[in-house]
């Protein structure tokens, strides 16, 4: 195990570099900083025709341009959240209709198998991690309402910049910031939505309260939502089944962001959400059957055991420092923050005298970033952004009758990290960086719980003591990337980046089959990615790609050993590509369109096979219009479709947990918003406009009769909003 202290020295060795670059910095790089370098302009920026000048923050921890950095992003704006809002309240359904590598939706309340570029990826709120990579639960994408998100970046492929879980790329949810142009303002929204195939029992509503405003010195933003969603019906009508479901569920959101700006060059700003989201509901799941498009599993009436379902809990909250010129150039942003975490799946017999999981995770954190602009000449200049992340990580799941199924494993990460961005003159973008991960897991003496064994009925595994102990994981990780600016019909970059990350530890102790921890094969997962993108724009056309390649020599599959799953450990090669384009019929119609393919293999002993649905979705076709027919009123109509995937072939007859095949489809949104007196929005929506009667993605690839559950039919939302 690395000493902190060898880490500590690595960091104040980075800060010491700093300072040297400092007293090569003159007034003329202030004057940069604010006009040349729009990458340290922290103001929102309105809507622009050239989407390539937005402004990002995760890609390299701090503001820069969307032109300048050397990797695959996708930006969703408050705007475009809205829009899809409008839709849905899911922010799988959102992400998933939105983003371009992401994997389908599920329809349910966790995104298994919603992978970004086939690996798993890491979501943040504000850069607080919602994942849980101890134990995956699958359920962080729904860790806060819609409602406050100001936009959500999303960084593809493997990177280096946060460290444990970002396989496939990153997530982060930016929360809404004040407005400080008045002392108060806000809105008000209230909606409806139901099936309209056989609205009987589905209708569900939702009210919304924000305020926002600036008192001298003091900004804020503080809202709250409440939702019921009602029944979820498919095509012909019938009661989508409850398992993991969306219907029935009573949502609660409550946030606040408050700033304190103590001078121009140094503020405090504390963040606080709280989201619930748990299931209510008078029906229970009747199996369907594989394979029979007739007959998928649906929701009947009955009396589901245990407690509600869902995410009782998901509590984060930040305090952070930003302070400008605080050494020199130097600026500094501090965050100490936490989440406290609790989710319940259902009651089932999987485990030993039947029982009800729960997974709770505990994060305490601390993030030091700082920045530091140079300039050696007219033709080279840059900035170093450097600083220290530690994390505590207490992960568990236990039963609601208080049995222990994973103990509760404590995780300490300390990684100092750098990243330098240059600049060759005005058009060539270099960047490159370093974090080094030192990761310590305790884990305490537990003994197992016995687990069913589908096959034949009986429970296995369970009643073996396992002496605890101590893991440690060590990894350096680098990323490096070029891009070219100068011509806006193409600017190319090149980039390469890795990960790290623990494959899911819970699951390995659960089913751990040996008498010491030490003994069990726990191994982290380190990828490496390789890309070459472009972007560019030629009038009314503006269009991106990618073309991105994936290995790690120790990969983690799950699999299905009698029903029970299990992680398989096995050398992986991951590619594909992603093309999009937008392009202006005329001043009040644009029309875009994206498509995304990824494939993959795992290595055995003796052949390759293709990794299975829960890692690779099939490829997928977006495509929109956007119609402004008024100044005040837009009407957006959106198109997802796949070719489907079949990759396997059944054993014994029957396919296996990931080897299903996916069938094509393709389906129509619709949402439409007007704005009257200036201040009052009226907005509609509708899932799956033409009724399709399809199966979603997760239940075709998951080959199971329990989990065989169709789309949404037809669905309308309607709500009216007032501002002030």
């Amino acid at each position: 195990m690395i000493r902190i202290s060898t880490l500590l020295l690595v960091f104040l060795a980075m800060s010491s570099l700093s300072a040297q670059q400092i007293s090569k910095t003159n007034s003329k790089t202030e004057k940069d900083k604010n006009v040349k370098n729009q990458d340290t302009v922290l103001k929102d920026k309105k809507e622009a025709d050239n989407e390539l000048q937005e402004i990002v923050v995760s890609a390299s921890r701090k503001a820069e341009i969307l032109d300048e950095v050397p990797s695959s992003v996708t930006l969703l704006s408050k705007k475009q959240i809205q829009q899809q809002l409008s839709i849905s309240s899911n922010l799988s359904d959102i992400l998933g209709a939105s983003v371009p590598g992401l994997g389908f939706t599920t329809n349910r309340t966790q995104n298994l198998g919603q992978t970004l570029r086939g690996r798993r990826v890491l979501v943040m709120i504000d850069g607080i991690p919602q994942s849980t990579p101890l134990r995956d639960g699958a359920k962080d994408m729904r860790s806060l309402d819609p409602t406050v998100l100001d936009r959500v970046e999303v960084i593809k492929g493997a990177t280096a910049i946060y460290g444990n879980g970002a396989d496939g790329g990153l997530i982060n949810y930016i929360t809404k910031k004040a407005n400080t142009d008045k002392t108060i303002s806000g809105s008000t929204e209230v909606g409806t939505n139901f099936s309209l195939v056989k609205p009987k029992e589905t209708a569900g509503f939702f009210v919304s309260q924000l305020f926002s405003g600036k008192v001298k010195k003091i900004d804020y933003v503080v809202s709250g939502r409440y939702e019921e969603t009602g029944l979820y019906r498919d095509a012909k009508g019938r009661v989508l089944s409850p398992e993991y479901g969306m219907n029935d569920l009573k949502n609660y959101n409550a946030f606040a962001k408050i700033g304190y700006d103590i001078n121009s060059n140094n503020r405090l700003e504390v963040m606080y959400n709280y989201f619930q989201s748990t299931q209510h509901t008078d029906y229970v799941a009747k199996a369907g059957v594989y394979g029979n498009f007739d007959s998928p599993t649906i929701g009947v009436k009955g009396q589901r055991p245990g407690e509600p379902e869902g995410t009782p809990y998901n509590h984060n909250a930040s305090l952070s420092y930003i302070g400008k010129n605080i050494i020199g150039n130097t600026d500094v942003n501090a965050t100490l923050y936490f989440q406290d975490y609790l989710t319940l799946i259902n009651y089932s017999d999987f485990f030993e005298n039947n029982g009800q999981p729960a997974t709770q995770s505990k994060k305490l954190g601390f993030r030091l970033n700082l920045n530091t602009p140079y300039e050696f000449s007219s033709l080279i200049s840059g900035n170093l952004t450097y600083g220290l992340d530690i994390l505590s990580d207490i992960t568990d799941t236990h039963l609601t009758d208080g049995r222990l199924v994973i103990p509760e494993m404590k995780m300490n990460n300390l990684a100092p990290y750098f990243q330098l961005k240059n600049m060759f003159g005005p058009d060539l973008v270099f960047k490159t960086g370093l974090r080094l991960e030192n990761v310590n897991i305790d884990v305490p003496d537990y003994t197992t719980i016995g687990i069913r064994n589908y096959v034949n009925g009986t429970y296995v595994g369970g009643g073996i003591a396992v002496n605890g102990g101590a893991l440690d994981f060590n990894a350096l990780m680098f990323n490096a990337g070029l891009r070219y600016t100068k011509w806006s019909l193409f600017k190319p970059f090149v980039s390469f980046s890795q990960s790290f990350s623990v494959a899911d530890l819970g699951l390995v102790l659960r089913a751990a089959k040996e008498n010491t921890v030490s003994n069990t094969s726990i191994k982290a997962v380190t990828a490496n990615n390789y890309e070459f993108g472009f972007s560019g724009s030629l009038d009314k056309l503006s269009y991106e790609g990618a073309v991105y390649y994936s290995t790690s020599k120790l990969g983690a599959s799950y699999v299905y050993i009698d029903g029970n799953p299990q992680i398989s450990r096995s050398p992986e090669k991951i590619y594909g590509f992603e093309l999009s384009a937008k392009y202006r019929l005329f001043s009040k119609m644009d029309i875009g369109a994206n498509y995304s393919f990824t494939e993959g293999k795992r290595e055995l002993t003796d052949k390759k096979v293709y990794l299975g649905g829960d890692r690779i979705n099939p490829p997928k076709i977006t495509a929109y219009t956007i119609f402004r027919p008024l100044e005040d009123w837009s009407i957006f109509l959106q198109m997802i479709s796949t070719t489907g995937r079949d990759r396997f072939q059944p054993v014994n007859g029957a396919y296996t947990y990931g080897t299903g095949p996916i069938k094509s489809f393709t389906a129509f949104n619709l949402s439409s918003s007007y704005t009257f007196k200036e201040k009052s929005t009226i907005r509609l929506g509708v899932e799956n406009l033409f009724n399709k009667d399809y199966y979603t993605v997760i239940s075709q690839w998951q080959s199971s009769n329990m989990n065989y559950v169709k789309e949404n039919g037809t669905r309308l939302t309607i709500s009216f909003a007032q501002a002030f």
